[in-house]
């Protein structure tokens, strides 16, 4: 069985995070580099992008993968399960799994420029 994740479990979850790390809304905002409104994804947002999602692991301090995972992202922007694969394979550490995806995120970042 499936379950969905809906924008209201990644709202809390990451109002849960915030919270526990002592970091008020605008600090999270401020340093993850992203605009007060479009954070409101706290309270909301819907899709937030692969960009906003690593913005957010970082000023969080937890990994990209976790942060794709409670997001509900099963795929990437141009389709690739690749992130979620990373993820939940139960034969990497975390590191490894935050690595492997700055991997991939660069290589498809230098693909998206390349093909401009």
């Amino acid at each position: 069985m499936v379950t969905r994740v809906t924008d209201r479990d990644f709202s809390s979850f990451v109002r849960d995070v915030r919270k526990r790390a002592h970091v008020s809304f605008r600090e999270l905002s401020d340093s993850a580099g992203v605009s007060n409104p479009y954070l409101q994804g706290e309270r909301g947002v819907r899709r937030p992008s692969g960009a906003v999602l690593r913005q957010l692991a970082l000023a969080l301090r937890m990994t990209t993968p976790i942060m794709y995972l409670r997001a509900g992202v099963g795929r990437g922007e141009d389709g690739s399960a690749t992130p979620l694969a990373i993820a939940t394979d139960r034969d990497l550490t975390a590191r490894q799994k935050q690595t492997l995806t700055e991997m991939y995120e660069a290589f498809c970042d230098q693909n998206d420029r390349t093909a401009k």
